[in-house]
């Protein structure tokens, strides 16, 4: 084998045997009878506190049982240790200030959408009142003036929109 051949080949050993490495997320414990346990998996229940020597980084902390039994250590351990890692704390906290956002842009448009119904709706009420003649488009394209009960029904129309989008 060439030098450069035997390079190669050492640096493909090596990132294969990096890419074999433990997984990061590894519990280590003790357990009854005192030998130390690897798990990819919390270790069970009635392991106290004291006998977990590592934990993952982003692992959550055994919550205290509500029925009042598990061991002491758990039942003194502070509220803090029970939430999650700093940094899904605040990945949490950005999608909802995200989400957030997304709603009060919604709204927002809503409420513009809104107020421009409500400024034609009203506009629309002062030609009605006014007695101007209104003419409009029928289904054949053909034009014609509004009568006595179509500006009517016409006015109860405009009214329920301006009641809608212009009482909020």
């Amino acid at each position: 084998m060439s030098t450069l051949s035997r390079a190669a080949f050492a640096l493909f050993t090596v990132c294969m045997l990096l890419q074999h490495s433990p997984a990061a997320a590894q519990w280590k414990w003790r357990d009854a009878q005192g030998r130390v346990q690897y798990s990819d998996r919390p270790p069970p229940s009635d392991v106290p506190d004291k006998d977990i020597l590592s934990r993952p980084a982003a692992a959550l902390v055994r919550l205290v049982p509500t029925d009042g039994k598990g061991s002491e250590d758990a039942k003194t351990s502070t509220p803090a240790a029970s939430e999650p890692a700093g940094k899904e704390v605040s990945s949490r906290r950005k999608l909802e200030a995200m989400e957030a956002e997304k709603q009060r842009e919604v709204e927002r448009k809503n409420a513009e959408a809104r107020a421009e119904n409500c400024r034609r709706a009203q506009s629309q009420m002062r030609l009605y009142e006014d007695g101007t003649r209104i003419v409009r488009a029928n289904a054949k394209g053909e034009r014609e003036v509004l009568n006595d009960a179509q500006r009517d029904e016409e006015i109860k129309r405009t009214r329920a929109i301006i009641a809608s989008d212009c009482g909020r």
